[in-house]
């Protein structure tokens, strides 16, 4: 019986946790499912899941800020709130120049 309790503590207190909270995308939908009333459950994991490169930048404010002010949670506007942050809000690199003619 002692064998049979040890085991069901030891199963117990090993079970696998929930989802970590320290994880970037699982905390910007926390504070997104806080902040933005328009946006459902779902809206905020995915864009948070979608700019996950910018929450690793440290960016996560500036994101929600934009995503807040456009009103809207598609992927569209995640899209377009991530690349108008920090250093990828210059727009990019200037096209190459074209190659030289053959004549």
């Amino acid at each position: 019986m002692r064998l049979v309790i040890s085991f069901a503590l030891l199963a117990t207190l090993t079970a696998c946790p929930g989802e970590p909270r320290e994880r970037p995308d699982v905390a910007c939908s926390d504070v997104c499912k806080k902040r933005m009333l328009t946006c459902s459950s779902h809206d905020c994991e995915r864009g948070c899941a979608f700019v996950i490169d910018r929450l690793v930048e440290h960016e996560q404010e500036p994101v929600l800020h934009c995503v807040e002010m456009s009103q809207g949670c598609a992927d569209k506007q995640w899209a377009e709130c991530a690349v108008r942050v920090g250093v990828h809000a210059d727009g990019g690199p200037d096209t190459p120049p074209s190659a030289p003619s053959e004549f």
